[in-house]
């Protein structure tokens, strides 16, 4: 009866143990030793401090499981280690409000964006979210520098820029109360072949009888200033220089704008800088025309306000350009002509919070470019975050105006923002592991183009409360052996097993080791784990997806095919180094497709019935076919001109293979209609085609051509030839001679027609004259009638 009540507990025992792995495999499966590794599985887990806890036999990363599988395992919640993250908020000084502009206020006294300051405390797996406000503040103070190309075609623009300052200053006072304006200028570095270093080109570049400076790479002609009219009397004294090259040298003066802030004057407020040109850029790996290879090292290389190291450090790259416009806070607008609208708006999508205008030819129109960027660079913003510890990720959603809210990438940005909006983003910060010693670390978010910045202090919780009341060399731990904690022994250097009663320099014994050895072979625990008190512990791995198991050691979750750089082709999971495939996939590294959708021809065949699916992929059998369901063939006749001579000959007797019909025209049914309408029609069950071709004689003859479940072939054919009538010669010649009578007539018709208009013109004409004539009324005297009347005396009447 004892005997059966042992085995019926036992077998209790390890069903119900059984069933808490299935129910917290992932924390039981990580084999934590201790509190600490167990809180760092995942957020899930909890650790059971009660000493009686574990049953007889069971290991002690049993104590490590979700929080309602160790309560059913009947672990109390008081003995739960269970800590969680928090939050708490520094600083969080509120937005400015300024209703009088009149009063002046310090640029580091504005406040754009609340919390200014937080401390994360991060537990593994545990996400901690905040909601990130920010408010585009009125009347904020702008710094501008106006950054311009004085190489010989910027001429005109010159004389332009000259009243530029008073002119933008009255602009931008709409704008801000607080501005401020610089200038500089920039031609190419002074060395061959970008410039002419004859001493007469060293003096003037220019040609002819043109006053031109001396060339130079990069000169700050003046710093931030709020005074406009120096801005105009200083660059009214500029001159224009040249060079021979096209590209200029504006990447190295943006690189000493961005990184020499005493020098330029910048101040923590909003930062422009408006890069006038008409010309594309050199870039890094150009100075190697003019034999100089070092990198620019982005410092600052200004003496006397002119830039010295341009023969010396290579053009900037454009990735080094941005990180150091970044770091800078420095907005980009890119006043550029036409010409080169496209290249400057390539560099605009690979440099965050700039802008490009098109600058008309003699930059006259300059003022109305710099406030249309201004207004939209400062209508959008994007936050960004310095480098994140590893282990730790940030998401990003964000809530801009009109209900708008974006995830991912959009996450981060909001547009169409006025002056007074406010917008939210909502951040959620979370470590998956540890880092080393779980020291704090510090990492700042900012929107892009502004100076202000969050600062956010993660502190990483990588032990339980437990661990500090821990009883060292305790009497639980073998007699001294480890420090008991958390209701578990961690074992002193040099001491494992459940309560530390194994030495580490019993590992190495032949008889422990026997038991480490799989099919009495030479490697312990397959050279991945210790062989521990006579039994196999793993090794970890750094990504904790990635484990080992096994009695051995000999399986893993990690070392099976790949395909397309997937474990398992993305189809499958790893089982102790062997994929097993989802359903519908097959193969080694589960990389081939059982589904034949994709092999299906526009005929509804499998690989047009010319070939086999494998893989989702069709194998052409015929060389001829190719494609990926073997429907082109670019070397075969069409089908009607391929079948058109037996058909000819079997339907009608005639052709080229009339003599040899039988032997070569017999491999295919021929069916006889008696007009067009009788020929079958196509049906996805199988391919039909239509035929119309043309015999020796000209006559059209019609067929289809199908084959039946792949292998039968029909041909049905019209019976009847289709031939072109000849020509009916009478009605030919008699309409040809009706045409000529008619033409004849029509030509007669128009003559008499133009004779007759050309006759009552002139008796038109003749009349009028004949009425303008004026007649004498007296009598001729030298006018003899021609008739004499002789009078008969004799005559009487009668």
């Amino acid at each position: 009866m004892d005997l059966k009540l042992l085995l019926i507990s036992t077998l209790s025992l390890i069903i119900c143990y059984s069933h808490a792995q299935q129910e917290g495999s992932d924390c039981i499966k990580a084999n934590a030793k201790s509190c600490g590794e167990c809180i760092q599985v995942g957020e899930k887990c909890g650790w059971c401090t009660d000493p009686d806890f574990l049953k007889q036999g069971e290991p002690t990363s049993a104590r490590c499981d979700e929080l309602e599988s160790l309560k059913k395992k009947g672990c109390n919640h008081t003995n739960i280690e269970n800590p969680r993250g928090s939050l708490t908020v520094n600083k969080d000084k509120p937005v400015t409000n300024r209703k009088d502009k009149t009063t002046k206020v310090k640029p580091e006294d504005i406040t754009q964006i609340r919390p200014q300051k937080l401390t994360l405390n991060l537990r593994s797996g545990e996400a901690q979210s905040f909601d990130l406000k920010f408010k585009r503040a009125e009347d904020y103070p702008i710094d501008l520098y106006y950054l311009m190309d004085l190489s010989y075609s910027m001429k005109d623009d010159l004389e332009n820029v000259k009243n530029l300052g008073t002119n933008l200053m009255r602009e931008m006072k709409k704008i801000t109360s607080d501005f401020r304006i610089g200038f500089g200028s920039f031609v190419e570095k002074t060395v061959m072949p970008y410039i002419s270093t004859t001493r007469a080109k060293l003096l003037n570049p220019c040609t002819g009888d043109q006053n031109c400076t001396s060339p130079f790479s990069y000169k700050n002609v003046l710093k931030l200033t709020s005074n406009g009219q120096e801005f105009n009397k200083l660059v009214g004294q500029q001159q224009i220089s040249g060079n021979l090259d096209s590209p200029e040298g504006g990447f190295d003066a943006i690189m000493q704008v961005a990184v020499c802030g005493e020098h330029i004057g910048w101040r923590k407020v909003t930062r422009l800088l408006v890069f006038s040109t008409d010309a594309g850029f050199h870039f890094a790996g150009d100075g190697k025309l003019g034999g100089i290879v070092l990198p620019n090292d982005g410092k600052c290389h200004l003496e006397n306000d002119m830039y010295t190291m341009s023969h010396y450090y290579d053009y900037p790259s454009i990735a080094h350009l941005v990180q150091k416009l970044s770091d800078n806070n420095i907005q980009t607008i890119f006043a550029v002509t036409n010409d080169f609208q496209a290249v400057y708006k390539e560099l605009k999508n690979l440099i965050p919070k700039s802008a490009v205008g098109t600058l008309s030819s003699n930059s006259s129109n300059v003022i109305n470019l710099i406030i249309d960027a201004y207004n939209s660079l400062s209508s959008e913003v994007i936050l960004e975050n310095s480098k994140l510890p590893e282990g730790v990720s940030m998401t990003y959603q964000s809530h801009c105006k009109n209900g708008l809210i974006g995830e991912g990438e959009d996450g981060r940005k909001c547009s169409n923002i006025s002056i007074g909006d406010e917008v939210s983003f909502q951040i959620s910060v979370k470590a998956n592991k540890c880092p080393v010693r779980g020291k704090t670390e510090t990492i700042k978010i900012k929107p892009q183009g502004f100076t202000e910045e969050v600062e956010l202090v993660l502190n990483f919780i990588c032990e339980c409360d437990c661990h500090d009341k821990g009883v060292p060399n305790s009497k639980l731990c073998n007699n001294g052996n480890g420090t008991f904690e958390c209701g578990a022994c961690r074992c002193n250097d040099g001491r494992i097993g459940r309560v530390c009663e194994c030495s580490t320099d019993e590992v190495n014994s032949d008889d422990l080791d026997a038991n480490c050895r799989r099919d009495n072979g030479t490697d312990i625990c397959s050279n991945n784990g210790d062989c521990i008190c006579g039994a196999c512990e793993c090794k970890k791995r750094d990504n904790p997806e990635e484990r080992y198991s096994g009695e051995f050691c000999e399986c893993d979750n990690f070392n099976c095919d790949r395909s397309n750089n997937k474990l398992c082709g993305g189809h499958g999971k790893c089982d102790c180094r062997v994929c097993v495939c989802d359903a519908n996939y097959t193969g080694s590294a589960c990389d081939c497709s059982l589904d034949t959708t994709t092999c299906l021809a526009s005929n509804k065949q499998i690989c047009n019935g010319r070939g086999t699916c494998e893989c989702g992929t069709c194998k052409c059998t015929d060389p001829k076919f190719q494609g990926p369901t073997c429907e082109i063939c670019p070397t075969c006749p069409s089908v009607c001109t391929q079948h058109k001579e037996c058909v000819q000959c079997r339907a009608f007797g005639t052709g080229e293979k009339k003599d040899k019909c039988d032997t070569e025209c017999s491999d295919f049914t021929l069916i006889k209609v008696s007009d067009q309408d009788k020929l079958p029609q196509p049906v996805q069950s199988f391919p039909l085609v239509h035929c119309k071709e043309r015999d020796a004689n000209d006559c059209w003859f019609y067929y289809t051509y199908a084959i039946n479940n792949n292998t039968e072939k029909e041909v049905h054919v019209v019976e009847k030839l289709e031939c072109p009538a000849g020509p009916d010669i009478i009605p030919i010649v008699a309409g040809v001679v009706a045409g000529i009578v008619l033409i004849g007539l029509a030509l007669l018709l128009i003559w008499k027609l133009l004779m007759i208009i050309h006759d009552r013109r002139e008796f038109a004409k003749f009349e009028k004259e004949k009425m303008n004539a004026k007649w004498d009324t007296g009598e001729n005297p030298i006018y003899k009638s021609a008739v004499t009347t002789v009078v008969n005396p004799k005559y009487e009447g009668k």
